[in-house]
């Protein structure tokens, strides 16, 4: 039998086969698990209609999560073809481009607004509208990255973000935590995704991260969507509130050998 055989749970956020939620539903799909998509607006459908279908996708929906009336419009959908279900991923973020450059001190309160909003408030709105219909030993899921704990160039107000995020995640594990739902976060490496090209000087973080790295490598989709399926899996049955790194050790070094050779040159 499959991990995930039976199971069966919405993803917000694929985008195309390139992005990190399209390597943990190809894991997921791959395990046995039955998964709903969402897309935003017509533009992605385009997108995310072709991998679903390929995913034998029973709910394929537009879905604003910055809109509760859209957001429960899906679980409602999920709830009426699937019943209960077992898994939530949590893999949307924005922040308008001109926040994604420059200083952060100089950032909008209309760009903080988006970024908080799209990025770590609706982690909420997904919770609680999945709640009433996740059966106990559910799991949620979301996507952050490094910046959320320490400072990295250009990823500013996202950054910011990323923190509320995480924090959202913790509170959210001791809410649901009584109807046994568990709650984490993937703390995912720099992986080259079109969500990532928006960041001012993307290809010099990449690079980067292999001199830090101890793996000395970047991490992959597999590596990522792997950890996706144990957190989203029974295999995680008690681990909550936590974010997992999955950067092949570059959260862990100050400075790597190799920077400090670079240094001394």
């Amino acid at each position: 039998m499959n991990l995930m055989e039976g199971k069966r749970g919405v993803i917000f956020g694929v985008s195309n086969t390139h992005g990190i939620a399209y390597g943990i539903a190809k894991q997921l799909y791959d395990a046995g698990a039955e998964i709903a998509f969402t897309y935003a607006g017509e533009v992605m459908e385009k997108r995310v209609r072709p991998i679903a279908e390929g995913m034998n996708a029973k709910v394929i929906m537009s879905c604003d999560v910055t809109k509760e009336d859209e957001v429960k419009a899906v679980f409602d959908a999920v709830e009426k073809e699937y019943g209960k279900i077992d898994f939530v991923v949590h893999a949307v973020a924005f922040a308008k481009r001109e926040d994604l450059t420059g200083e952060f001190i100089n950032t909008s309160k209309e760009g903080w607004d988006i970024a908080m909003g799209v990025s770590a408030y609706s982690l909420v709105t997904l919770a609680r509208n999945a709640q009433p219909i996740m059966n106990e030993g559910g799991s949620i899921l979301a996507l952050t990255y490094l910046g959320g704990e320490k400072v990295v160039p250009s990823y500013n107000v996202m950054g910011v973000a990323k923190a509320a995020l995480e924090s959202a995640s913790r509170y959210l594990a001791d809410n649901l935590g009584k109807y046994g739902i568990r709650v984490n976060c993937i703390s995912a490496g720099a992986v080259k995704t079109l969500a990532a090209s928006g960041i001012d000087g993307f290809g010099k973080m990449l690079k980067a991260a292999v001199l830090k790295a101890p793996l000395k490598r970047n991490v992959s989709l597999e590596d990522v969507g792997k950890t996706g399926l144990y957190l989203l899996s029974d295999l995680s049955s008690g681990v909550t509130g936590e974010v997992i790194h999955v950067d092949c050790g570059c959260h862990c070094v100050y400075t790597s050998s190799d920077e400090m050779e670079m240094l001394t040159k």
